[in-house]
C-alpha cells in the first residue's frame, strides 16, 4: 500500500505572504464595490461591464466575450445583464454577423453614468492600491498578478489587456474610463 505524500506545507515567508494577499483578496473587493455602491449606486462587477464595453468596438461585446472579460459566467453575467438593461444603460440584441449569438452594446446613458463613475473609483484604486506603492513595485504587482491569473486559470488568454502604452505626460489622450480600470 502506497503512503500519501507529505503536503508541501509552506514556508514561514510563503504562510505571511499568503495570509496577506487572502486578507487583500478579502478586503479590497468590498472597499472597491462600497466606494462605487455609495458614489455610482453601481456595483463593482457591473462596473466592470461597463467600463468593459465603453472600450469595445461599437461598445459592444458578444455576452460569451464579456464574460470571458469580467471573468464571471455566462449566468452571472445574464443577470447582470438584465438589470443594467432595465436602467437603459446596455441593449442586448442577436448579432447581425450571427444571430446565435447574443451582442450587449453600452448605450449613450450607459457610456454616461460610467464616465460618471470613472473618477471617483480610478481615486479609490489609486487610494487603495497605487498610493502604497513605489513604481518598481508596480511593475512588480502586474507581473505577479498575471504570473498568478495564468496558474489559476490555465492561461491568461481570458484577462483583459491594459490599454495601449501611451506616454505618460500626455494626459489628454487618457480616457476616464479605460484609466480607471
Amino acid at each position: 500500500m502506497k503512503r500519501p505524500e507529505e503536503p508541501r506545507w509552506l514556508l514561514p515567508e510563503e504562510l505571511d505572504a499568503w495570509v496577506s494577499l487572502s486578507w487583500l483578496m478579502i478586503r479590497l473587493p468590498g472597499e472597491i464595490d462600497g466606494q462605487l455602491q455609495r458614489d455610482s449606486g453601481m456595483s463593482f462587477f457591473e462596473y466592470l461591464v461597463l467600463s468593459a464595453l465603453s472600450m469595445s468596438p461599437g461598445r459592444c461585446l458578444r455576452m460569451s466575450e464579456l464574460a470571458q472579460h469580467v471573468n464571471g459566467s455566462v449566468t452571472r453575467l445574464s443577470n447582470v445583464a438584465k438589470r443594467l438593461e432595465e436602467r437603459g444603460w446596455i441593449r442586448r440584441a442577436p448579432s447581425a454577423d450571427n444571430g446565435r449569438y447574443i451582442e450587449a452594446t453600452l448605450t449613450d446613458a450607459g457610456m454616461t453614468v460610467v464616465e460618471q463613475a470613472a473618477p471617483g473609483h480610478v481615486e479609490a484604486v489609486r487610494r487603495y492600491v497605487f498610493d502604497a506603492l513605489r513604481p518598481d513595485q508596480v511593475t512588480a504587482l502586474r507581473d505577479i498578478g498575471r504570473q498568478i491569473a495564468g496558474q489559476v486559470g490555465g492561461s491568461r488568454s481570458g484577462m483583459p489587456r491594459s490599454g495601449p502604452a501611451r506616454d505618460k505626460t500626455d494626459r489628454s489622450r487618457m480616457s476616464p474610463v479605460t484609466d480607471a480600470l
